[in-house]
């Protein structure tokens, strides 16, 4: 569940950093490997960061590892910070968004990936195998309300 205040016992395992890699109103979904965690699921290049970076390092290096994509920070845009608890932890998890005139050449990591897609907001929502709480996170950056969503 996505909190957009902290919740009063939220206990902090870490920071997850994620962006919505954009073109032409579609974004950029990896899907897991199985032997990863979230296995076969669909992610934002997303990662977690590491001691002493800031966000915006964080999340720069993990769009290179996973899509191949070297972005100055200055075309990188925090959009939103909201704190997700699961069933196991929590974390605080950091959205930004980057935008391409132009589809970039995607190289994922095949040890974390096995594939991509460019995908638009509403047929991203109709999926069923996205990690936890990608829906809610697809809802709150795009603004789509919820009942606008219709999984077939």
């Amino acid at each position: 569940m996505i909190y957009k205040n902290r919740p009063r016992d939220f206990n902090k395992r870490f920071d997850i950093v994620g962006c919505f890699v954009q073109c032409d109103g579609k974004f950029v979904l990896l899907r897991r490997q199985p032997h990863k965690a979230n296995s076969s699921k669909w992610g934002l290049p997303a990662g977690k960061k590491e001691p002493g970076e800031s966000l915006e390092e964080a999340v720069l290096r993990e769009i290179q590892e996973e899509t191949g994509l070297v972005i100055p920070a200055s075309a990188l845009r925090r959009f939103s910070s909201v704190y997700v608890r699961d069933d196991s932890f929590d974390i605080e998890w950091h959205m930004f968004s980057t935008e391409f005139a132009t589809k970039p050449q995607i190289v994922i990591n095949l040890n974390e990936h096995s594939e991509f897609q460019w995908i638009s907001p509403l047929e991203a929502l109709k999926m069923d195998d996205l990690i936890h709480d990608l829906q809610e996170s697809i809802k709150l950056f795009y603004g789509i309300a919820i009942d606008t969503v219709v999984k077939n």
